[in-house]
């Protein structure tokens, strides 16, 4: 078993003895969107820590959107709710890039991959390649959108 899912594990049951709803019941969740994962396809397999932490980012901007949707539409108490739970995610995720971060990440990938001349076109090749870095680490729309404004 993953490390990472080991401690959710041992947190979801420590969450549980204080009475912490919001926690456990965010971890219940995780854990069962983990499970999920390593069941689905033809074939079920343990899932590693990175892709552990694939599942909590997906789940994190999920909760994100969430909170935006509910703020909205002038649900405050819902929108804290999906917040709260967005908070205990982010415990399990990796720190977060700066802006500052992406664009310096973005240039030099775009430099060492001698694209800057292509315009549009190297998009695909720049986020391929910046993938495997930003992965659980920044947002992919905020990463998307540094290369569209450095590409274009």
């Amino acid at each position: 078993m993953s490390d990472l899912k080991d401690r959710l594990r041992t947190d979801l049951t420590a969450s549980i003895k204080a009475r912490d709803e919001v926690r456990s019941s965010t971890l219940r969740m995780v854990l069962s969107a983990i499970t999920n994962a390593e069941v689905a396809g033809k074939q079920s397999r343990e899932l590693s820590d990175d892709d552990i932490i694939g599942v909590l980012s997906t789940e994190a901007k999920t909760r994100r959107e969430a909170a935006e949707a509910f703020d909205d539409a002038g649900r405050t108490d819902s929108a804290a709710k999906e917040r709260a739970e967005a908070e205990v995610l982010a415990d399990y995720l990796p720190a977060q890039l700066s802006e500052d971060e992406i664009r310096d990440l973005v240039t030099s990938t775009i430099s060492s991959l001698g694209v800057g001349d292509d315009g549009m076109r190297a998009m695909g090749r720049v986020m391929g390649a910046l993938q495997p870095t930003i992965k659980g680490r920044a947002d992919g729309g905020a990463v998307s959108a540094e290369v569209r404004r450095q590409l274009g």
